[in-house]
């Protein structure tokens, strides 16, 4: 029976690519900073192992306890909605640890058994927001743009012993908690001369009739790992579509 990891499974994507995976009749063990069973389906296939990915402490217990995964899903990772002049350097720097090196830490953390096997998927989700500028995300989207890039060069390195990487780029999802918890985490403190700008922004996002599901990322992803001719980069919902396609487009 194949064995998935998923990082970040305490709500949303996490959740619905668990989900996808255990009805795909995959071993799946989702992890978080503080286990919640929660929002995942009640399954003998599923395990919930607490999980920190800016604590190398936290991922090599969890690596042991769970022993080698054909697959990894770097899903772990949190918002600012912010312009750049509002932003805590403290909380860009707490931004930059999870969405950027805990993601490195983790695809470091499994690679040496992968490589070893000469098999494995390694599916990294980052953003559409890394294909355009949009203002108030200029920090999440150049952690995300970090995603990007550091993982397209390692999926050349992979390559070399059978081991995939790919990325998943979701668009806006207002049915997750992604705002809320990026607010809660991160704070949203937006300077006063901004205010109109950035709320009227809010409201445009709010207005749009494109929009990225859950389900949306956990097809993306289930291509991701079980299609070995899927492409480097697999947008997720209608908007993210959109965004691809202008930016190739541009190209």
């Amino acid at each position: 029976m194949p064995r998935i990891l998923i990082t970040g499974c305490s709500s949303g994507f996490g959740q619905a690519i668990a989900a996808r995976f255990l009805h795909e009749g995959w071993e799946v063990i989702a992890t978080m900073r503080t286990p919640d069973p929660t929002g995942l389906p009640a399954s003998q296939r599923l395990r919930i192992l607490p999980l920190d990915v800016t604590q190398p402490s936290s991922i090599a217990a969890a690596l042991a306890e769970t022993g080698p995964v054909d697959a990894l899903v770097n899903n772990a990772g949190v918002g600012m909605l912010n312009v750049l002049e509002g932003a805590e350097p403290d909380k860009a720097r707490e931004l930059f640890e999870i969405n950027v090196l805990g993601t490195m830490a983790m695809t470091q953390a499994v690679m040496p058994a992968m490589r070893a096997r000469r098999s494995g998927v390694i599916v990294n989700i980052s953003s559409s927001v890394a294909l355009r500028p949009f203002p108030a995300l200029s920090i999440y989207s150049a952690s995300k743009a970090a995603v990007n890039a550091f993982t397209e060069s390692f999926a050349l390195e992979a390559a070399e012993f059978g081991v995939r990487a790919r990325l998943v780029l979701p668009g806006s999802a207002p049915e997750t908690s992604f705002g809320k918890n990026a607010v809660e985490r991160m704070g949203m403190d937006v300077p006063a001369a901004y205010s109109a700008f950035v709320q009227a922004y809010f409201q445009s996002l709010r207005s749009s009739t494109e929009k990225t599901s859950a389900r949306d990322v956990a097809d993306a992803v289930w291509r991701a790992v079980t299609d070995v001719n899927a492409p480097m980069i697999l947008p997720a919902g209608a908007d993210a579509e959109t965004l691809f396609k202008a930016a190739r487009t541009a190209a």
